[in-house]
């Protein structure tokens, strides 16, 4: 039976573990599969349930955090090299940026015949200063080179993987869209949009926009603050904006909320009626 050994970053909320544990998962029997991976930061929330959930129990690394640390990432690259020699993959599948660096180093030293590698988003724009991410893009350049093939989850991300990045060719480049189960987003839609409303004391002639993600500068939270003053300020009817998610930048958010004059609440802490909800 072929074996596939899958490494992610960390376990963290958001659309990669799903990925990596619906592979896991239902690629058996056909295929023997492990799952690795590192370790979440202390900002933010863990998703070990959804793994548990599915029966899953993935090997950890502790010294693999998303931060790049010499001496924990080299004590990463040679506990991946022994799994790899332990496990004999067919196979190697990495997700995310860590763990498509150190695992493929590792699978290219191990001679694993097939390494493919997941890109669910990239850092060559948005995160880190120029040279940075210049140097994250020569980085990746290197480690195409050592992949069968690189994944993409989007044509746009493949038209900036081979075209505005030059990571690797095109014909390198296959595109599997993320695969979610979205039912429960459309099942009892109204039963729980009155929930929602109702535990937010949301009126019924109020209008409610949400941005829903990771507090992190990426995802540019600011530019929805500025968005919500502009529109309250443009409109006689009643808005509630909703920030839903935790993060790094958690703190940051609030500041600008303040600068800009939208009044805002913790719903954690403070049950009540504001422009703008955080509800964690």
């Amino acid at each position: 039976m072929p074996r596939i050994l899958r490494i992610i970053n960390r376990l963290n909320l958001g659309g990669p573990t799903f990925n990596a544990a619906y592979l896991t998962k239902y690629l058996s029997p056909q295929y023997e599969t492990m799952l690795v991976a590192g370790m979440i930061d202390p900002s933010e929330a863990s998703s070990e349930f959804i793994l548990h959930d599915m029966g899953l129990k993935p090997v950890y690394i502790p010294e693999m955090y998303r931060e790049i640390n010499p001496i924990n990432d080299l004590k990463a690259y040679l506990k991946l090299k022994k799994i790899i020699l332990d496990f004999k993959p067919d196979i190697l599948h990495t997700h995310a940026a860590k763990a498509g660096a150190l695992g493929r180093m590792a699978a290219h030293a191990c001679g694993v015949r097939v390494i493919l590698h997941t890109f669910h988003g990239h850092v060559f724009h948005s995160y880190f200063s120029k040279w940075k991410a210049d140097a994250f893009i020569k980085i990746e350049r290197h480690l195409a080179k050592k992949s069968t093939r690189i994944i993409a989850i989007s044509e746009k991300q493949k038209k900036e993987l081979s075209e505005d990045f030059r990571i690797c060719p095109a014909e390198k480049i296959e595109i599997i869209p993320l695969g979610f189960d979205l039912r429960k987003f459309s099942e009892d839609a109204e039963a729980k949009r009155k929930k929602f409303r109702d535990h937010y004391f949301v009126a019924d002639d109020e209008i409610v926009i949400s941005i829903v993600g990771r507090l992190v500068p990426v995802k540019n939270h600011r530019l929805f603050l500025h968005a919500l003053k502009n529109v309250v300020g443009r409109t006689t009817k009643k808005i509630r904006a909703f920030i839903v998610g935790d993060g790094e930048s958690r703190s940051a958010i609030e500041a600008a909320a303040r600068s800009l004059e939208i009044d805002y609440t913790d719903f954690t802490v403070e049950k009540k009626n504001a422009t703008l909800t955080f509800t964690s």
